[in-house]
C-alpha cells in the first residue's frame, strides 16, 4: 500500500495544496487547479478513503492531518498554501494548529471550526443501496440513489466517483464502508489550544448553511490574521457554482503580485 496520498501535480511556483470534501476527490477542482497552475504548483490531493489515495479502517481528522504531513515531507515542500473545503477544511484548521511552521497562508471554504451535526446518514444508506453484483451501469447506479437523493447536483457529484474496478465490475472509489464506521468524528469541534497566526481566509457561500453570521465571533476569536469573504450566489459547493468570484478572491488573498 502506498501510504503517500495521490495527488494531481500541476503548474510552478509555491505549492498551493487542495483539500477536497467528504465523498470528493481531487478531480473536483481540476477546474480550479488548472486556473491556479498559472500561478502555483498546484496539489490537488485525494484524501485518504477518498479518490485514487489508499483505503484504511482507521478514518479521523488526526490521522489525515498526519497524511499530509508526510505529503509534504515527501515532496520536500515549505512555505505552503493550504486550501480546504468542507472536510477538507477541518483538515486545514487542525494542520494549522499542529504544523503552523509548515504553512505561510491557509484558506477554509465553508466551514467554521464548530462542531456539526452529522448529516450524510440518507447519503450513506443510498450508497450502501447499491449491489455492484448486479448493477452494471451508470444509468442503474444513477436511478438507484435517485429514489432517495433528489438534488440532482449532489447525485451526479456521487456518481463521479463510479469506476471500472475490472472489466465486469464497477465500484466507488471511496472506501464507503470505513467512511460509514467512522462518520460521527467529520462533525468535530476544532478545539484551539492556542491562537492561530497564520494569514487566513474564510469564504462561505452565501446561500450555504455551513457558515453563520454568528460564526464570524469565534472564527476572528481563533484566527488572529483573518478575513471572511462571502462568495454570492453560491451554496456549499463554492468553487463550482460561483467559479469566477471564488478563484478571483483566493487569488487576491494569496497575493498574486508576490508571485509574478
Amino acid at each position: 500500500m502506498n501510504s503517500i496520498l495521490h495527488s494531481t501535480i500541476i503548474g510552478n511556483g509555491k505549492p498551493l495544496l487542495v483539500l477536497h470534501g467528504v465523498f470528493g476527490m481531487s478531480d473536483n477542482w481540476n477546474t480550479f487547479g488548472k486556473f491556479f497552475s498559472e500561478y502555483f504548483e498546484v496539489h490537488l490531493i485525494d484524501l485518504r478513503n477518498h479518490g485514487r489515495s489508499f483505503h484504511s479502517d482507521d478514518f479521523n481528522y488526526d490521522l489525515m492531518v498526519d497524511d499530509v504531513y508526510q505529503y509534504i515531507q515527501h515532496y520536500k515542500l515549505a512555505d505552503v498554501y493550504l486550501s480546504g473545503h468542507s472536510m477538507g477544511g477541518k483538515v486545514a484548521q487542525f494542520f494549522a494548529l499542529k504544523y503552523p511552521q509548515l504553512l505561510e497562508k491557509l484558506v477554509v471554504v465553508d466551514v467554521a471550526p464548530k462542531a456539526y451535526p452529522i448529516h450524510h446518514q440518507e447519503i450513506i444508506n443510498a450508497l450502501k443501496s447499491i449491489n455492484f453484483n448486479v448493477v452494471k451501469s451508470r444509468k442503474q447506479a444513477d436511478e438507484i440513489l435517485s429514489q432517495t437523493i433528489k438534488e440532482e447536483g449532489v447525485k451526479q457529484f456521487l456518481l463521479k466517483n463510479l469506476y471500472w474496478k475490472s472489466d465486469n465490475q464497477l465500484a466507488f472509489r471511496f472506501h464507503l464502508s470505513s467512511i460509514d464506521r467512522n462518520i460521527d468524528f467529520l462533525g468535530k469541534e476544532v478545539l484551539f489550544h492556542h491562537q492561530i497566526n497564520i494569514p487566513t481566509l474564510f469564504i462561505k457561500g452565501e446561500k450555504s448553511n455551513y457558515i453563520l453570521a454568528a460564526d464570524f465571533e469565534s472564527i476572528r476569536t481563533h484566527f488572529s490574521n483573518v478575513q471572511i469573504d462571502i462568495i454570492e450566489k453560491a451554496g456549499h459547493w463554492v468553487h463550482a457554482e460561483n467559479p469566477a468570484d471564488f478563484n478571483q478572491t483566493v487569488l487576491k488573498f494569496l497575493h498574486l503580485e508576490d508571485h509574478l
